[in-house]
């Protein structure tokens, strides 16, 4: 038998991934593959800088964690293909998570209202969710 976590559980290790990262994280909407993990350096180019709410993430239940408030870009920093994101500690260095990037209904890790970005565009963050596993 696999090893099963409590919901509780589940929640608390969500609860913590924006805990470490810490409040006023910033999320970097990057071009190309993400990288083999936060530990590897940046790649691509940032599209967009995106600096979160405070509270960026809403309090895990039922095992998943929502992004919390608007996260938005008024003012893309470059053009092209939205393809991964990461979300970095307040300083932008330090990253602490990592994914894809798709548009709306595309499925990635993170849906955007257009993966086609023109520098300047405004650019929203329709979705994003953590679920824990070990159900």
């Amino acid at each position: 038998m696999a090893v099963q976590l409590s919901v509780a559980v589940r929640n608390g290790r969500l609860d913590s991934i924006e805990t470490t990262i810490g409040a006023s994280a910033v999320l970097k909407i990057r071009t190309g593959s993400p990288p083999a993990s936060c530990a590897a350096a940046d790649s691509g180019t940032v599209i967009a800088t995106i600096n979160l709410p405070t509270d960026w993430m809403a309090a895990a239940s039922g095992g998943t964690k929502s992004k919390s408030g608007t996260w938005d870009d008024t003012s893309a920093d470059n053009s092209g293909t939205a393809a991964h994101f990461r979300v970095y500690a307040f300083d932008g260095v330090t990253c602490g998570l990592q994914g894809t990037v798709t548009s709306i209904g595309g499925g990635g890790d993170m849906e955007i209202d257009n993966v086609s970005v023109v520098a300047g565009q405004y650019i929203t963050v329709s979705s994003f969710n953590l679920t824990d596993g070990n159900s």
